[in-house]
């Protein structure tokens, strides 16, 4: 995509973060790798169903600016941004914002590890929380830092949620399943007791996966049925 179609894109992310109510005021952040110098990112204290592609900025891989108009300066949050570009070469679009039922689990430190329905076994496996960290400092990247080899999305302790993918529809989409696998978790607990799929049927929904060769990590390999490695390691399971 050219880049200001690039931007384009984000704006109208953005958009759908906002009137999704994955966001308030000027929360969440998106960025875009264009290439191995250019990324492209939300700008600091702007709604982001708000934003326009004049205000996004475009940095290198250490957070210098490289282009911006105005006085726009970058997301607080990009050192979590940078990091995910780092230690994931295969990534080029993460998505970070607070939607609500994500981010009350998080808030209350539990996992997303319950396997309840085939369409988030396949997409995501399980969610980790990763520790607390203070927003806008080098603890967040450190935080999340372990889930990256393994998971294309994380719970973030007291904060919200991040996802990233191989382009920013696909980023977007593993957040908005993020979400509908909290909203089915929470609604369903208050039922009483959530019928779980069994460990024979996860297994043959992680070989479907493998099978269809979707794009991304997942943490299949390494967890089983009830995501319990790493992802409640430390961790309040449900």
């Amino acid at each position: 995509m050219a880049k200001f179609d690039v931007k384009q894109q984000i704006c109208q992310i953005g958009k759908s973060m906002y009137d999704s109510g994955f966001v308030a005021a000027n929360d969440g952040n998106i960025s875009v790798k264009l290439s191995e110098q250019e990324i492209i990112i939300t700008p600091a204290g702007v709604s982001k169903g708000f934003m326009t592609p004049g205000m996004l900025i475009t940095v290198d891989v250490d957070g210098n600016i490289l282009a911006t108009s105005g006085d726009w300066q970058p997301s607080s949050e990009m050192k979590m941004h940078l990091r995910v570009y780092k230690e994931r070469p295969d990534v080029q679009a993460v998505v970070h914002a607070h939607p609500p039922y994500a981010t009350t689990f998080a808030v209350a430190h539990i996992p997303l590890t319950m396997p309840l329905i085939a369409e988030a076994i396949v997409n995501l496996g399980c969610v980790p929380v990763a520790e607390y960290a203070t927003p806008s400092t080098n603890e967040v990247p450190d935080s999340v830092a372990q889930y990256l080899e393994n998971f294309d999305a994380v719970l973030l302790a007291n904060h919200g949620a991040l996802a990233w993918g191989s382009n920013l529809l696909n980023a977007y989409h593993k957040l908005e399943s993020v979400e509908f696998y909290a909203k089915l978790t929470f609604l369903s607990l208050q039922l009483g007791s959530p019928k779980q799929l069994s460990s024979g049927q996860v297994d043959t929904l992680y070989k479907i996966r493998k099978d269809m060769n979707i794009s991304g990590r997942h943490p299949g390999n390494i967890c089983g049925t009830q995501c319990s490695l790493p992802c409640s390691r430390n961790k309040k399971k449900i």
